[in-house]
């Protein structure tokens, strides 16, 4: 279905041209001032600098052809020269009707399907998940599903980090450990153990102290980036080591991602770029796009257009060593092979930003992506605690992301437990989605690239923007819809019909911009518009109920075309809770 804006900006451009304007003046947005219109266009100011003319005298002409157009119950020009509008209630509930008859709420698919890989997530082997991969985690999942939504082919990648010196001062630690340990024989030649020599709760407590470790005794660490040096030329007890530090750790780390209703449809890890290092690397030296600097290999990258300093991409170290560099730009390589993407995100913390600028432009000059390829990075700011720091335990650590999953719902569960008699079994199911939905909401309603306050009594409140009051709105419509058909044999929902009074109106406004708010936000990778306009569909909604007696209206026709309201309404904020990644329960 063509989007409400279009139709209106058609229209709007036709009568332009009718007055002998230029078309490109009928710019239509949604009234900035609901309480004068609903619709406005400024194009007039711009038309009257061009036409020598009064803006007001412009806007008049053009509302006098508007006038006699269809879709519009008043349209008004107003001083210096702006075009309000309103639009016609069975203009609006006609439009709202054939939304209810398609499968795909007026949500039209792309064009041009692309294929996009969206680069989240970035756990590291061997550490739990932390706080700090929340936001990557459900930022990424929500704008991998937004595309979805709009018919494009979308690739989650988890991108493990599993090949830098965390692997060496791990195997380094389990050796100073278990030094009797297979692994550790050089003259072994037999097959190894299938059952790892430790749990995952012995991985996190092995690197936590190797890295400590590290930091004050240099012979440590030079045996561990030894380690990491023979490991990834190929030393065959650590390659062991290191797959089953693989298979222990990202069995918890699916366990975790499944908790957050997270999933990727490519596990690869760093250490799948390698292969590809090597012949990227020559391809660099015999194409001249690499120099020697200090016995680093660079490729040089800065423009004359830049206003601060871009210092050269390291591709190997002097010691021949890889970066993070190295396997960002081999597993561009990688991807451009297996998938020819489109489109790749990355999703990072913000502090990254010189980083990816760096990637991006050295994947440019050298040619290993596609020209027609687009490199996108969305860098989003910190989850912070009330201190406006980032987000700590009472201890001052790392909280793990477990833990904090827990946390809410402990605070959830208590707050459900409390209001209603319900049974225990049920109360835990709908704590931990209703959590889910606090968690999700909250971080999500805040612009990416902001850094925002983590309040547990905040998001978890049932009033206000969040997640909690979102699901409220659900479970209410739920309801009605319950006791509506207990009242009324009604096998089939009506249609809905032209509005009788204002907040019926206002409501209707808000569900016809469904297929532009979606669009809008993927192109901006914005999930933030997302929430605010399932924010405004629930209080239009709340506002509507509490002015209208639904289940006691006496005229049936007018009671089943309400019901029909909440039925597009429930489907389009269900719609949207999806793609965010949660759900909604049966009551609260």
């Amino acid at each position: 279905m063509k989007k409400i804006i279009d139709i209106i900006t058609l229209v709007a451009k036709e009568a332009f041209f009718a007055c002998g304007y230029e078309k490109s003046y009928a710019k239509v947005s949604i009234s900035n001032r609901p309480d004068l219109c609903e619709y406005q266009c400024n194009g007039a100011m711009a038309a009257a600098k061009v036409n020598k003319l009064p803006p007001i005298v412009i806007a008049g002409k053009v509302v006098e052809e508007l006038q006699e157009n269809q879709i519009f119950e008043e349209v008004q020009a107003i001083m210096p020269g702006f075009i309000n509008m309103k639009l016609k209630g069975d203009f609006i509930s006609n439009y709202l009707n054939e939304m209810s008859a398609d499968k795909n709420l007026s949500v039209e698919s792309a064009k041009e399907s692309k294929t996009i890989i969206v680069d989240y997530g970035g756990a590291n082997i061997a550490k739990p998940l932390h706080v700090g991969h929340l936001r990557s985690a459900i930022i990424g999942e929500c704008v991998k599903r937004m595309g979805k939504r709009i018919g494009h082919n979308m690739i989650g990648d988890v991108h493990l980090g599993d090949w830098g010196l965390q692997m060496g001062l791990v195997i380094a630690e389990l050796k100073n450990r278990q030094p009797g340990l297979v692994y550790f024989d050089e003259t072994f030649d037999g097959e190894y153990p299938l059952e790892p020599p430790f749990a995952i709760r012995d991985l996190e407590d092995i690197y936590p102290m190797a890295s400590a470790r590290s930091k004050v005794d240099t012979e440590y660490k030079e045996e561990a980036m030894e380690i990491t040096f023979l490991l990834q030329k190929g030393n065959r007890g650590y390659l062991a080591l290191w797959n089953h530090i693989l298979n222990v750790s990202i069995a918890d780390l699916k366990r975790n991602y499944d908790r957050l209703d997270v999933f990727f449809e490519l596990w690869k890890k760093e250490s799948d770029a390698e292969p590809y290092i090597p012949e990227m690397v020559k391809y660099f030296k015999e194409n001249g796009f690499a120099r020697m600097d200090d016995g680093a290999l660079v490729v040089d990258i800065k423009e004359d257009s830049d206003t601060k300093e871009i210092p050269p991409c390291i591709i190997l170290k002097s010691d021949g060593a890889s970066l993070y560099t190295t396997t960002d730009l081999a597993t561009i390589v990688e991807r451009m092979k297996l998938f020819h993407p489109d489109e790749i995100i990355y999703m990072t913390d913000k502090r990254q930003e010189l980083h990816f600028e760096q990637v991006f432009r050295c994947a440019r000059k050298t040619k290993i992506v596609e020209e027609n390829t687009k490199l996108k990075f969305l860098g989003f700011g910190t989850m912070n605690g009330k201190d406006g720091k980032p987000f700590k335990t009472r201890e001052g650590g790392v909280m793990r992301l477990e833990s904090l999953l827990n946390q809410i719902y402990e605070h959830m569960l208590e707050k459900i437990s409390g209001g209603h008699s319900t049974s225990e079994e049920e109360a835990k199911s709908t704590a931990e989605v209703v959590a889910l939905a606090a968690l999700k909401y909250g971080d999500l309603s805040n612009q990416a690239s902001k850094d925002y306050i983590f309040d547990v009594e905040k998001f978890t409140s049932s009033e206000g923007n969040t997640g909690p009051y979102i699901l409220y709105t659900i479970v209410r419509i739920n309801s009605i819809l319950k006791k509506y058909t207990e009242l009324v044999d009604a096998k089939e929902t009506g249609e809905i019909n032209v509005p009788s009074g204002e907040t019926e109106k206002v409501l209707m406004l808000e569900l016809i911009r469904y297929n532009a708010v979606i669009e809008n936000a993927f192109e901006e990778l914005a999930p933030h518009r997302l929430c605010s306009y399932i924010y405004d569909i629930a209080n239009a909604f709340n506002r509507f109920y509490g002015h209208t007696k639904i289940l006691s209206e006496e005229d049936k026709t007018k009671q089943a075309g309400w019901i029909a309201l909440l039925v597009l309404t429930k489907r389009i904020i269900e719609d949207c809770i999806d793609i965010l990644g949660f759900t909604s329960p049966e009551r609260m």
